[in-house]
């Protein structure tokens, strides 16, 4: 699997600039990325926060991954424009029939594909050895542009599941 995302990232952004990150349920399906594309491009030339247009970014990654970025070194993001930006996203879990903000679902690269697991599951799978410390993992929590090219494909033992391996592997 190729994973190379850092290409697709926005050149023009600071580091410092924010990041949300969905995760889907699923893979999208090519047409609906297709379609996903313009509707992504379509949120973030009608960004705004009090009224003044927010520099954003926004694109799938994987086929599974909407990441929203928001450089507020141009424009700073308020709660109602985060609040609008939840509410894009909710319309598109309506619109595919899938879920973006469930954050119980943790997501792996197992066996060269991306492997959703529940976190109520994650013990398990530590103990079968489907999951070790140097699985890739996709940790959604990064929360600027220099953490999600630095720290989003990690491995697990970099990663806050560290606690939850035995003896810390």
């Amino acid at each position: 699997m190729d994973l190379k995302y850092h290409a697709h990232l926005p050149s023009g952004f600071n580091a410092s600039s924010r990041v949300w990150i969905y995760q889907s349920s699923r893979l999208f399906l090519v047409s609906e990325a297709l379609e996903m594309e313009g509707l992504l491009q379509q949120f973030t030339q009608r960004w705004k926060s009090h009224g003044a247009q927010v520099k954003a970014f926004a694109n799938l990654f994987f086929g599974q991954f909407i990441v929203i970025m928001a450089d507020e070194t141009a424009t700073g993001v308020g709660g109602c424009s985060t609040d609008s930006s939840v509410h894009f996203i909710q319309s598109l879990e309506q619109r595919y029939g899938v879920s973006l903000l469930d954050r119980l679902n943790l997501a792996f690269i197992i066996h060269d594909k991306i492997q959703l697991l529940p976190l109520s599951q994650l013990d398990y799978a530590v103990e079968n050895n489907f999951i070790n410390g140097d699985t890739l993992y996709f940790n959604n929590t990064v929360l600027t542009k220099k953490e999600l090219d630095e720290k989003w494909i990690i491995p697990v033992k970099e990663s806050w599941l560290v606690n939850r391996l035995p003896v810390n592997q």
